[in-house]
């Protein structure tokens, strides 16, 4: 097996490992033998959702890992439409059941709802009280901008240990992750290799980005380990996704080089400042909702 993943310590001093799997658009048939993949691979973290219908596979990978449910960081998101407080606290028990455990290692509102934000803000209050419960062990947030944050923070009882957002070398959000910075919030980074910009049809996409590729061939490296090093080395959570157990142990394959200062200053240079996935505020029940199955 390979080196175990080094970890982040949330602002409740929870340790999150910072190398993860994600399973978005992972079909449920294939999510089963790349969650045991990941976790013979040495990951100890493994992303879902509620709006991802793999929750209840995510669970059957674990279990059949053998490894110990303590061992394996379970993560997952209340979808909008399970937002308000009664309804998120009926989320959580839907993600549990459907996942096989009683206590959820993070849990995270997936998008702001800026168009009624008070239901995201009763979302948020269940979700201090499931960890108050000892329900989860640590809180937060996904696709939250500034704007949003200080909303939420104007009102929160507790800190959003993490928020995980679009964060590649092509979108860095660093204005966002100065508000990170400043109020102890880890940045967690979904697509953390812009793979969303390859499949949205962008012409020029990072796995073909000539300074990429210079810096793979001087570590000896693929362009996806070094952009995965360079979250890294910058102190951000990553979780890449993929079925394919070759590329699941090469994104974990992270731990043995690091980046020189003029190689992550090259990266640096490479924002476009465009986003990838959906811009958070066109996030609404009526185009998003959706009913999460019970379990």
């Amino acid at each position: 097996m390979s080196a175990r993943s080094p970890s982040i310590t949330l602002n409740n001093r929870v340790q999150m490992p910072a190398i993860g799997l994600g399973v978005f658009q992972t079909p449920p048939a294939e999510t089963v033998g790349a969650v045991e993949a990941a976790i013979a691979t040495g990951y100890r973290l493994i992303d879902t959702a509620a709006a991802y219908p793999n929750e209840r596979k995510v669970g059957e990978g674990i279990r059949r890992s053998g490894i110990p449910r303590d061992e394996v960081f379970i993560e997952t998101k209340i979808w909008i439409s399970d937002y308000g407080y009664d309804s998120t606290l009926h989320g959580f028990d839907k993600s549990a059941r459907k996942l096989g455990v009683e206590r959820i290692d993070l849990l995270l509102l997936h998008q702001p709802l800026p168009s009624t934000f008070d239901r995201t803000l009763e979302a948020y209050r269940a979700l201090e009280k499931l960890l108050a419960d000892g329900k989860v062990r640590a809180i937060g947030v996904s696709n939250f901008m500034p704007a949003h944050l200080e909303r939420l923070l104007g009102a929160a009882a507790v800190v959003p240990a993490v928020n995980q957002v679009e964060v590649h070398p092509y979108f860095q959000q660093a204005a966002l992750r100065r508000v990170h910075t400043e109020r102890g919030i880890a940045t967690q980074a979904w697509s953390p290799l812009g793979g969303v910009v390859a499949y949205r049809g962008h012409e020029k996409t990072t796995f073909a980005d000539p300074t990429l590729l210079e810096i793979a061939r001087q570590q000896g490296k693929s362009p996806a380990q070094v952009m995965l090093r360079w979250h890294l080395q910058n102190g951000r959570a990553v979780i890449p996704k993929s079925t394919k157990p070759a590329r699941i142990a090469e994104n974990f394959e992270i731990l043995d080089f690091e980046l020189t200062p003029d190689q992550l200053a090259a990266i640096d240079v490479l924002d476009t400042g465009v986003r990838g996935g959906p811009e958070p505020d066109s996030i609404t029940l009526e185009n998003f909702g959706r009913t999460i199955p019970e379990a």
